[in-house]
């Protein structure tokens, strides 16, 4: 299903899109089908633009390393608990984007060689190439990080050109403060790295936002559940707040 080349107009040709968990989470379902495929469209609608598309994806909608640790579980043994998460929400994805008829490859931090390639960053940039979708899992196979940081890794190990960080649950940008408890708050156009490290704002973790501007990678911050946003924010329209 690759496609000819990228459209003209085009921001990126070749992006990393970071999913919580949450964001395959329904009201009921830890991992919800209809949300799944929807996000799975807009992937596939952006590899028809001929956009190599990489995908980071979190665990947070089964098991949170954090939460274990806090209610008293060794945190590195829930945090491998937290990759396990993540390669379930992978697999899923995968299923989804390839019954759309998108050619995909799961590759994971942590070697589980009969459901998913080990991560190699060779292979990602030749599947990239070839119009293969791939869907990182496991973080970096180490735990104390979020999925922010190996998301800002692997993106500049694949030579992204852009992250971005797809929110849920109706929030589709960063505010001046938590828009469901302040209605003051007022969405934030376009920050620089040095002001979403100065205010605390809970874009992406500080180790990927640092990351991030040493490495020059522009942060899309956007409202992933919305039908249609993915294709707008790499067509540049102002969707969500950007970070550069």
């Amino acid at each position: 299903m690759a496609a000819d080349g990228p459209a003209a107009g085009l921001r990126w040709k070749r992006v990393l899109l970071k999913l919580s968990g949450e964001a395959f989470a329904g009201e009921t379902d830890a991992l919800d089908g209809d949300v799944v495929e929807n996000i799975a469209k807009d992937i596939v609608e952006a590899r028809s633009l001929g956009v190599d598309v990489a995908v980071m994806v979190g665990g947070g909608n089964i098991w949170r390393g954090m939460t274990g640790a806090g209610s008293g579980m060794d945190r590195a043994q829930a945090d491998y608990m937290g990759m396990l998460a993540t390669v379930i929400n992978a697999l899923g994805l995968q299923d989804t984007l390839e019954r759309l008829g998108q050619p995909t490859r799961v590759q994971t931090a942590v070697r589980m060689d009969q459901i998913a390639e080990p991560y190699i960053r060779r292979k990602a940039i030749r599947h990239l190439e070839k119009g293969r979708v791939v869907i990182f899992a496991a973080g970096l196979g180490s735990p104390f990080f979020t999925t922010d940081t190996p998301a800002a890794l692997r993106a500049a190990e694949v030579s992204a050109e852009a992250v971005l960080k797809g929110t849920h649950s109706g929030v589709d940008g960063v505010y001046t403060a938590d828009p469901k408890l302040d209605p003051t708050a007022t969405k934030i156009d376009e920050l620089s790295y040095m002001d979403v490290l100065n205010r605390g704002l809970t874009v992406m973790d500080p180790t990927s936002i640092t990351f991030c501007m040493d490495n020059k990678l522009p942060i899309v911050v956007f409202d992933v559940l919305e039908p249609g946003n993915l294709r707008a924010v790499l067509e540049g329209k102002a969707i969500g707040t950007l970070v550069r």
